[in-house]
């Protein structure tokens, strides 16, 4: 299990909805050796901006896919959030694809 902080967006607001409403399980696959990516299945605002992203961010491409990077990489996103702490991280992404879930947790 990993803790991300998120970021303050409409992207962000409308992913928490829909988390409230139970975990969220998603398939990512593998891209260019950086990043996870994979299909929401449905569209959320977004606010892309320029960025360049580091290990543990994870942002909103194209409206409809989130991305997980272990890696680096300078596009046009919409941050969602970060990772706190990256012990182990590349380890649990490992190669190929993954199943990820993402859930809610009240803040301590």
């Amino acid at each position: 299990s990993f803790t991300a902080t998120l970021a303050e967006n409409a992207a962000v607001d409308a992913l928490v909805d829909w988390m409230e409403e139970g975990p969220i399980t998603l398939e990512l696959s593998d891209y260019a050796g950086f990043e996870k990516v994979g299909a929401l299945g449905t569209s959320l605002p977004t606010s892309n901006s320029q960025t360049t992203t580091q290990a543990g961010d994870i942002v909103l491409y194209q409206g409809n896919q989130i991305v997980l990077f272990y890696g680096s990489n300078a596009w046009s996103y919409t941050p969602l959030g970060q990772v706190t702490d990256l012990t182990g991280w590349q380890e649990a992404l490992g190669h190929g694809d993954v199943t990820v879930t993402l859930s809610l947790t009240a803040p301590h």
